[in-house]
């Protein structure tokens, strides 16, 4: 091995980085495993799912609370009190021992695997951390001590993934709930420098096992870069400046492996014996200078560090502000050179989102079927509605037309009836929900809305919130709160370009926008510039970010981000410097908003296998699909957002006819007949051979039916079902197979020779 030739022995720098060893460790591990305690969430209610989350709505949840069985409560609680990790890994695994089909699973699994890490049993803790991550992938407070001890015991691919994907998921995620804004940014820096250093230990494991110069310094090179970000984001670490140091020996820059190992020799480094001998070496092998001594030769490097951290921080200060972005044009002025497309988008669900009141858009039931009772029990049952009548039912409301307008009245919770006209209308396809302008501007969104394909009214929040949820209370209509307020809630995603002119916070009066709807702009950026420019016969350069967006040329991350505006449901918005709510008037015209820990939602946005249940997950699911990560897929290898036959093709695809046209696009020897029937173990033109059908089953709720989830690479696994059952872990096979068990799947997936676990991220 190149490691141990002549030259890496008189760098010093042995298959494993000498000075480099479990002190490090265990502090990164004590650092996760603060964030993760401080992280706990102890109070509150889950987070409504179809709902907007902002800086202001967003508070602390108790998981606890959606646990039913108290024993179960009582021993998930008992795992968060100041335990010896030894009595911590023996309660976590007692409780998956007594509840291995708990909702809490991969929590548990996790606070195992840290115990574990802790104990120094690190074989346990890697097995342990991987069910959780199987369940919950995005978990950077535990892939973070994963990776460091994946580098420690020289799993070099291993600790490469865990600590990219920590990196990845540290940008991704906001703050959990109840870790202050205060506390919050020291800890992530903490967390994204150890992730940093664990990636840059591996990497310079793996170049000392090339025995090809060039491969060899190209990953002592990115060990560098990686070096440099954990030494900027947690300068203190002198493990950190150690392996730098050792780095800068290795690419042949003793100069720079000076100036660190001086900074690692410091009074009270660990490493100060080790870094000094390295130093004494390093002077010796300096060319002979009268009168220079070691301790000359110290000061030097002292003020040579001073010198470079000044400039350092200098740079970091002179950073420019973004530069400001072009006007808004409408998209009335788009339809001028756009016609086609024009009125292509003006037939899509996005352009009628969100629309003042007009009766021929109105698609509910307003004559005949046009009660709601409240107190009733609805269940939606293989996709039927079936409501069963309570004992105390109770009449909510009354939809009717009255000379040409339609109403809506219902019973407030004093016990009267109020009547309110239809003011605007949300949704056009599935489902309509219906808003009422009160006289202070506010607009008020029904609890009620009717369902197309259920052909009933229906309180959808109930389906879909927690316990308690207010919104999904009738007897808390007539108060008109803020949890049904449009502003608030409805209109970053139903609307465009919406502000607050008076302030830097969403609020229940005052706000105004654009367009109703979805825009072109809210896609294609601010186009004012470029409808000049074009009116002028005046082309001017541009990239293909800038506006309008040429979505043809875009990154995937970019293409999702703009998606990811309104189909994101953890995106926690927070207002722009001159009251934008979801737009931006500086640098990129769409925000690149942080997510929120997923598990502060309620249980109802989720299947126990960790599966995404609801469809306001659409990104969340598709950015968890190795499509994405690894083939940069977008909505538009799939969809085209204003194809030409919206009215017919209600989801917009690309190929509705043949949808296996989709995924050929990349998979290209499946066009093959032969090929496709090998592959997916069913005759070609069959239901089982369509790739959708295993990769994107229909298991996620979509406005009360069941739309493909967007996990794509998603593929059945009968272990998952046969520990939580087809109703907590549907197996795409069973969908069709209904007259089958998940054992009899487990049995075909064995006799394909393919995993009846399905495959995990890592």
């Amino acid at each position: 091995m190149v490691g141990r030739d002549e030259r890496s022995i008189s760098y010093g720098l042995a298959p494993r980085p000498e000075g480099i060893h479990g002190n490090g460790l265990e502090r990164r591990i004590a650092i996760a495993l603060l964030a993760f305690m401080l992280g706990f969430p102890f109070c509150g209610t889950a987070q409504e799912l179809d709902a907007v989350v902002t800086t202001q709505s967003r508070s602390p949840t108790r998981i606890a609370d959606e646990i039913a069985d108290p024993a179960e409560r009582k021993a998930y609680l008992e795992l968060f009190k100041k335990h010896s990790p030894a009595e911590t890994a023996a309660l976590a695994e007692a409780f998956l021992a007594k509840y291995p089909t708990s909702w809490e699973l991969g929590q548990i699994d996790a606070i195992a695997a840290r115990a574990f890490i802790n104990l120094n049993r690190y074989s346990e803790a890697l097995d342990y951390a991987q069910r959780s991550l199987a369940l919950y992938p995005e978990d950077p407070l535990l892939l973070v001590p994963v990776a460091n001890v994946q580098a420690q015991v020289q799993d070099v691919s291993g600790a490469e993934q865990s600590a990219q994907e920590a990196l990845i998921d540290l940008d991704r995620f906001t703050r959990p709930a109840s870790v202050s804004e205060r506390d919050w940014p020291a800890l992530r820096r903490h967390l994204k420098a150890s992730a940093y250093f664990a990636l840059a230990r591996a990497e310079t494991d793996e170049a000392l096992g090339f025995r090809d110069l060039s491969q060899r310094a190209k990953l002592l090179h990115e060990a560098y870069s990686d070096l440099v970000q954990a030494r900027e984001l947690n300068p203190k670490d002198v493990e950190i400046v150690y392996l730098l140091a050792l780095v800068d020996l290795a690419l042949g820059k003793p100069r720079d492996a000076a100036l660190s190992f001086a900074e690692a020799a410091q009074e009270g480094s660990p490493l100060r014996s080790k870094a000094t001998e390295r130093l004494e070496k390093l002077y010796a092998a300096l060319p002979p200078k009268s009168g220079f001594s070691f301790q000359d030769y110290l000061k030097s490097l002292s003020e040579q560090a001073q010198a470079e951290e000044d400039a350092r921080a200098q740079q970091s200060h002179s950073q420019g502000s973004s530069s400001p972005l072009p006007g808004y044009a409408g998209s009335e002025t788009c339809r001028y050179c756009h016609a086609n497309i024009y009125e292509a988008w003006a037939q899509t669900g996005m352009a009628r989102m969100f629309r003042p009141y007009r009766p021929e858009n109105v698609i509910g039931d307003f004559t005949v079927h046009n009660t709601f009772y409240g107190g009733d029990q609805a269940l939606l049952e293989n996709g039927r509605l079936r409501v069963i009548p309570g004992k105390n039912r109770w009449l909510f409301a009354r939809m009717f037309i009255r000379h040409g307008r339609h109403y809506i009245e219902t019973r407030n919770y004093d016990g009267r009836w109020r009547t309110y006209p239809v003011d605007y209308t949300i949704g056009s396809k599935w489902e309509q929900g219906y808003a009422t302008r009160l006289p202070d501007g506010e607009i008020q969104v029904f609890p009620i809305q009717y369902n197309v394909r259920l052909k009933s009214w229906v309180d959808f929040w109930q389906f879909i919130d927690p316990p308690g949820s207010p919104r999904a209370d009738l007897h808390q209509w007539g108060k008109m709160g803020i949890w049904t307020n449009y502003q608030v809630n409805c209109a970053v995603c139903h609307t465009s370009q919406l502000r607050n002119p008076a302030g830097k916070d969403f609020t229940t009066q005052g706000l105004v926008f654009r367009e109703p709807g979805v825009d072109c702009e809210m896609c294609h950026g601010p186009c004012a510039r470029h409808v000049a420019a074009m009116m002028k016969g005046q082309p001017y350069p541009k990239g293909p970010l800038d506006p309008p967006v040429n979505f043809e040329k875009i990154s995937a991350q970019n293409f999702l981000a703009i998606c990811s505006q309104c189909h994101m449901q953890s995106a926690v918005r927070e207002p722009g410097l001159h009251g934008e709510l979801n737009y931006s008037t500086q640098g990129e015209f769409f925000e690149r908003y942080q997510s929120r820990p997923y598990d502060e939602f309620s249980h109802l946005g989720f299947y126990k296998d960790g599966r995404f249940r609801q469809t306001t997950f659409i990104v969340e699911a598709l950015m968890r699909s190795e499509c994405y990560r690894k083939g940069s897929v977008t909505c538009g290898d799939c969809h085209e957002v204003h194809g030409p036959n919206a009215q017919t093709n209600s989801t917009s695809l690309k190929f509705p006819k043949e949808s296996n046209l989709m995924c050929t696009q990349c998979h290209t020897a499946l066009k093959d007949r032969v090929a496709l029937a090998r592959h997916t173990h069913h005759a070609a033109g069959s239901e089982g051979s369509r790739c959708v059908s295993c990769h994107m089953p229909r298991i996620m709720n979509a406005l009360l039916f069941e739309a493909r989830t967007h996990r794509i690479d998603d593929i059945p696994n009968a272990d998952n079902t046969l520990r939580f059952g087809q109703q907590e872990s549907p197996n795409a096979c069973l969908l069709c197979h209904q007259d089958r068990d998940a054992q009899w799947v487990k049995q075909q997936l064995v006799a394909w020779n393919l995993s009846p676990g399905g495959k995990t991220l890592r």
